[in-house]
């Protein structure tokens, strides 16, 4: 097998994009140790390739017919993994506020949590269109936030701020959502 099919199977087996994200993570976190501007526009394009990930591994996954009880399992992790270790680093140097983070991350957890306890239950626990725009909503607040330094006079942490914004809303939205949504299951 040639080096070009073997990445081309690679790049299209959704548990190995899912793993990419996974490392993406840790590889934002050394990144953003010391920011510069070098290394804050590296982490924030390493941010956007793992999150193309995000949509190419469910789209691979179902055209091709591979999904898999360990995608199900990996691929919120590895959602969640890269954008709260984004979110705390940003958090660390005091780009966004802490409590915008603390609500994000509580989010996560307790729909993680019920997700848990729902699919214990074989009920669906897929994401909700609020949920895939509460995600949408991360990313485009995420990138320019680890940018973080202007380019072209244009100021990419108040473009972020906008975004995260639109991320909070949606992730009380969702979170409210989920939680009427498997009311049924958890008063039963």
């Amino acid at each position: 097998m040639a080096l070009g099919s073997k990445i081309t199977a690679a790049l299209s087996n959704p548990n190995s994009l899912t793993l990419f994200r996974i490392f993406a993570a840790p590889g934002i976190v050394i990144l953003l140790l010391y920011p510069t501007r070098i290394s804050t526009a590296a982490a924030a394009l390493l941010f956007s390739a793992a999150a193309i990930t995000d949509y190419l591994d469910g789209y691979f996954a179902r055209s091709l017919g591979l999904v898999s009880n360990l995608g199900k399992m990996l691929d919120p992790l590895a959602d969640k993994l890269l954008v709260i270790s984004s979110l705390i680093m940003l958090t660390s140097h005091g780009w966004i506020p802490a409590w915008m983070v603390c609500i994000i991350v509580g989010r996560e957890i307790a729909i993680t949590g019920l997700r848990g306890v729902v699919a214990g239950e074989g009920e669906d626990t897929s994401a909700s269109w609020l949920g895939k725009y509460k995600t949408g909503f991360q990313i485009a607040a995420i990138i320019p936030l680890l940018f973080h330094y202007p380019y072209f006079t244009i100021d990419l942490h108040a473009i972020g701020m906008f975004f995260l914004w639109g991320a909070l809303g949606l992730t009380l939205w969702s979170g409210i959502d989920y939680f009427v949504r498997f009311r049924k299951l958890l008063q039963g």
